[in-house]
């Protein structure tokens, strides 16, 4: 997994393209971004604004996105085989016309078997104790059901990334 001081890398497996543009908008939201250049030159010139807040000690997140179940598994290969894997994977139960969140799960699980997986839904083909049964309570699994709050998936994404 990355070290404390990179960013904290998360892969969205979602069908819908509205999702991953919420996940982006709270867990990588603007003031966390760097200063450009004016906002150096304005504090060059005019001294410090103490009006504005200090950067954010929290961590950053690098964000990626796959839109079918085939093509996250293969992000996940392929984070392995540049030596940078995910720290946190979010995954929808739901993408069809593709492999549902199990059977995404499933082959998930053959590359990366201690990884922590958020299984995301408004609705879910399969039942929580189902998916116990299947990958066991010590499987690194959480449930995040849609439509999510965001003050909870931050705390959530910086709880389940924390080294």
């Amino acid at each position: 997994m990355s070290n404390p001081s990179s960013k904290r890398r998360i892969l969205i497996i979602d069908d819908s393209e509205a999702i991953h543009l919420d996940f982006r908008r709270i867990l990588c939201p603007e003031h966390r971004m760097d200063r450009n250049e004016l906002d150096l030159l304005e504090e060059a010139l005019f001294g410090g604004d103490t009006s504005r807040p200090p950067p954010s000690a929290e961590p950053e997140f690098e964000v990626d996105s796959a839109f079918q179940g085939q093509e996250g598994v293969a992000k996940v290969q392929q984070s392995l085989e540049e030596g940078r894997p995910y720290d946190l994977v979010f995954l929808d139960y739901r993408m069809p016309p593709g492999w549902n969140g199990v059977q995404t799960l499933r082959h998930l699980r053959k590359l990366a078997p201690s990884w922590w997986v958020v299984l995301c839904s408004a609705y879910s083909d399969y039942s929580w104790e189902a998916i116990i049964q299947e990958f066991g309570e010590s499987s690194q699994l959480k449930e995040l059901r849609k439509p999510f709050n965001g003050q909870h998936l931050r705390q959530l994404a910086l709880t389940l990334t924390e080294h």
